[in-house]
């Protein structure tokens, strides 16, 4: 079997959107399945929709594009605000997108007109951690202007936290979420299908008994694909954290000195995780090299197997020591993953993905 090779358990991916949409249900809220992370892989997508997924979202219009050549029918959402320069292709296949720029706007509108579609608008509002979003001052002046474009249907409002500065859910910004989609639907005599709460990191202030009120949508990746929450990569209780997991070739395993020595300079990747040093060059340990590197996957995000320990990674290499466990050339290592870790690694060319049963290999056409 080739590596590097993402091995993807449906079953438990199955399990984890399965367990998300009932529990979620529960307090009114619907789930669309934000696929980013593994390109739109088709498997994936199909799983969760047989799970009760209701909707898929897509960061790329390509692959939203793909979803529909694949017969994907459900709604597809644009998670990110679409270029200017892809609008017409957003209206063609996108059956909503997330906005925050009124020209954009105006020229999603034109574009449904001229295809005599009318194009789904989430508006996303700015609560605190300062990626996307309308400040709540303007939000009712730019929601009026969307009314008045007759190609365009407000589907709601949303907002994303967690992701650029850690901002966490919580009672008062998700409690201004849900008071500005009520004064929305007050001010211009409306119902709003969607008051979208944000990500995978409002799940641990739902679970710790947060009160939606008017949240009645989730944009969920991380936690159907890897059973964590991003804030502090908890798990999440009665979820599988290990549905997808990461597998590397040992290339060379040999007893070399614990530190490098002569003079020290730059390296290409500062930025790959490297353990504590050690006094004392003479110290032989049992070093790894896998083939597997900066190019294939973010190495911070690998979680490895007990008793390995991460040294380093370059652009094709991953170094590691692994004192309780004697590696040789040919073995292979399996890693979980981050979710950083994991949208890396879908996208390299170099690694296979292949999906798994429990025990064995299963046919696939992805598995090469």
């Amino acid at each position: 079997m080739s590596a590097p090779r993402l091995e993807i358990n449906l079953q438990k991916l199955h399990h984890n959107a399965r367990t998300l949409v009932k529990r979620l249900a529960g307090q009114g809220i619907a789930v669309t399945g934000v696929s980013k992370a593994t390109l739109g892989m088709f498997e994936i997508v199909h799983t969760w929709l047989g799970a009760g997924v209701g909707s898929i979202g897509e960061s790329r219009i390509e692959t939203i594009e793909a979803l529909v050549r694949s017969g994907i029918t459900v709604p597809l959402l644009l998670v990110r605000s679409p270029m200017l320069s892809q609008v017409d292709r957003v209206v063609a296949s996108a059956s909503i997108s997330c906005n925050t720029d009124l020209g954009v706007l105006n020229a999603l509108a034109a574009a449904a007109k001229q295809q005599g579609r009318r194009h789904g608008v989430l508006l996303m509002v700015e609560l605190g951690d300062l990626r996307e979003g309308i400040l709540p001052a303007d939000l009712e002046s730019v929601a009026q202007q969307i009314l008045a474009m007759a190609n365009l249907q407000l589907m709601g409002i949303g907002t994303n936290l967690g992701c650029q500065n850690g901002i966490a859910p919580d009672a008062q910004n998700m409690g201004d979420l849900s008071r500005l989609t009520t004064a929305l639907e007050q001010r211009f005599h409306l119902t709003l299908p969607w008051c979208s709460g944000g990500n995978s990191a409002n799940l641990p202030w739902l679970a710790a008994g947060g009160d939606p009120a008017r949240i009645n949508h989730l944009r969920l990746g991380e936690a159907l694909l890897l059973g964590r929450e991003p804030l502090h990569r908890t798990a999440i209780p009665g979820l599988h954290t290990d549905a997808i997991s990461l597998v590397a070739e040992v290339i060379e395993a040999t007893h070399k000195p614990s530190q490098p020595w002569g003079e020290r300079g730059r390296t290409s990747f500062e930025g790959s995780p490297s353990a504590p040093r050690r006094e004392g060059s003479s110290q032989r340990v049992q070093r790894a090299l896998l083939a597997l590197g900066e190019q294939d996957v973010d190495p911070a995000g690998l979680i490895p197997p007990r008793g390995t320990v991460i040294r380093g990674a370059s652009s094709d290499h991953l170094v590691v020591e692994s004192p309780g466990q004697l590696l040789a050339v040919g073995d292979e290592q399996r890693y979980q993953l981050s979710y950083s870790a994991l949208l890396r690694a879908m996208t390299s060319p170099f690694v296979d993905r292949c999906l798994v049963d429990g025990s064995s290999i299963a046919p696939s056409a992805r598995c090469r």
